[in-house]
């Protein structure tokens, strides 16, 4: 597989393939070669002149070389792999390829059996297709920033590419494994068209529900999954922590119930018709609040974890990565003492 990505998406689907079994070639260009090499580096790791840990997150696993694609030499070398490749995975922007004369149609001509992806913004035609953008600008397009919002209706800035990771590379390897599949059918290779915005505005699913049914999308707060119902909503912690709770199930929110010693609760959940955003389900929600807001952050994990009603904590991505699901080897003593309790891993 040959991988002339850059950034994010295009060397994510790429990662995703190589820890699938594929052997990956990066292809960079001379000199600075894929932004990503320097962007957000550590002084450490520039200090020792190598590539920050972003460029090796996402590239790890994979060959690498360099080629000039303007030069008659490069284009050939290119050529050259691509009639020997399965895969050629590219982000740039759409007819950059065709004019360097290395497009699809040329590397078909070269190797039927190529599948030929690339990754882009706005798909490879279209209205935008000469527009440049970000993932900012994608979830924008989308309709998925709006409904990542507070209940003053500001939207955040999520620190989570949506577009170019769902978008870009999960929907490239999938269809790239679809375009594999048919070849080693009998087919012939394809061009994969994969465009950010259209695949993230096609996964808005539950806002589109909320148009077909009531022609407008839920303000913040005012849906079944965006806190209009106490039962599926977040809560702050004694320790300024928070807690989410998921019981969007009638038994979950039972359970929840019980272990909370408010019996009387159980009947008042959207299942049994509490108005969703509705003034039951507000107060409800408030007075939940105000009895998570009486115990710490770990109190109420090791209480409800086990009771498997749906409710967990919301960990920093540090505490995540030491806790046994993404780490089955942590030591849960090993932080015993000498810790801050933001650094404190919740088991």
């Amino acid at each position: 597989m040959l991988d002339l990505t850059r950034l994010l998406p295009g060397p994510v689907a790429a990662l995703r393939l190589a820890e699938l079994g594929a052997d990956v070639l990066k292809i960079e260009a001379p000199g600075a070669g894929d932004p990503t090499r320097t962007m957000m580096q550590s002084s450490s790791d520039r200090v020792a002149g190598r590539p920050g840990a972003f460029y090796r997150l996402v590239n790890r696993g994979k060959r690498e070389t360099r080629l000039d694609l303007k030069s008659e030499a490069g284009r050939n070398v290119l050529c050259a792999l691509a009639a020997e490749a399965d895969v050629l995975i590219e982000s740039f922007r759409p007819g950059v390829m065709e004019r360097l004369g290395i497009g699809y149609e040329t590397l078909h001509a070269i190797n039927p059996r190529l599948v030929y992806c690339a990754i882009s913004g706005y798909g490879a035609s279209g209205p935008f297709v000469d527009h440049a953008g970000h993932d900012l600008n994608y979830i924008g397009y989308a309709g998925v920033l709006d409904q990542l919002a507070g209940r003053d209706g500001a939207p955040i800035l999520p620190n989570f590419q949506i577009a170019d990771l769902l978008g870009g590379a999960l929907s490239a390897v999938t269809q790239i494994l679809a375009a594999l599949w048919h070849v080693s059918r009998g087919g012939e290779g394809r061009f994969v068209d994969v465009s950010m915005t259209h695949v993230t505005y096609a996964h808005n699913v539950v806002a589109q529900v909320a148009l077909a049914n009531d022609g407008a999308a839920p303000a913040a707060g005012g849906s079944l999954l965006n806190g209009g119902v106490p039962c599926y909503n977040l809560y702050r912690t004694l320790d300024n922590r928070w807690l989410a709770v998921g019981a969007l199930e009638l038994k979950f929110w039972e359970t929840l119930c019980m272990a909370l010693d408010r019996p009387e609760w159980a009947t008042r959940h959207w299942s049994l018709g509490q108005a969703i955003g509705g003034p039951d389900a507000a107060a409800l929600t408030q007075e939940l609040a105000d009895v998570i807001g009486k115990r710490a952050l770990e109190e109420w994990v090791a209480m409800l974890e086990p009771l498997d009603c749906c409710v967990s904590p919301v960990l920093t991505p540090a505490e995540a990565a030491r806790h046994p699901l993404f780490n089955p080897q942590a030591d849960d003593t090993a932080n015993a003492g000498g810790e801050d309790e933001e650094e404190r891993s919740i088991r």
